[in-house]
């Protein structure tokens, strides 16, 4: 994905509220079930993370290899995540 592209979807994320929000019990697999259902219908969605820096940045690194999609942008406790779906 080029620069222009990740611009562009940075925009489209500015809006959105997050979908997922993670605590105290971390990554868990209903959490990366939800996320594979929220990727499926939205492609672009933001995640919550209540952690610490190092904690949430291996959350999101998880978060994007557990479900084949890529880190946009993450600003403090929010990751914005993309995955495109080919059936839409």
């Amino acid at each position: 994905m080029n620069n222009a592209d990740k611009r562009n979807l940075k925009a489209r994320a500015h809006k959105l509220k997050p979908i997922i929000m993670i605590g105290q019990s971390g990554l868990t697999p209903a959490v990366l079930a939800e996320l594979n259902n929220a990727l499926n219908v939205h492609e672009l969605i933001k995640v919550k993370i209540r952690a610490e820096r190092e904690a949430r940045k291996q959350i999101s690194a998880q978060l994007c290899a557990e479900s084949k999609a890529e880190l946009i942008q993450s600003i403090g406790q929010i990751s914005v995540i993309y995955r495109l779906n080919p059936d839409k």
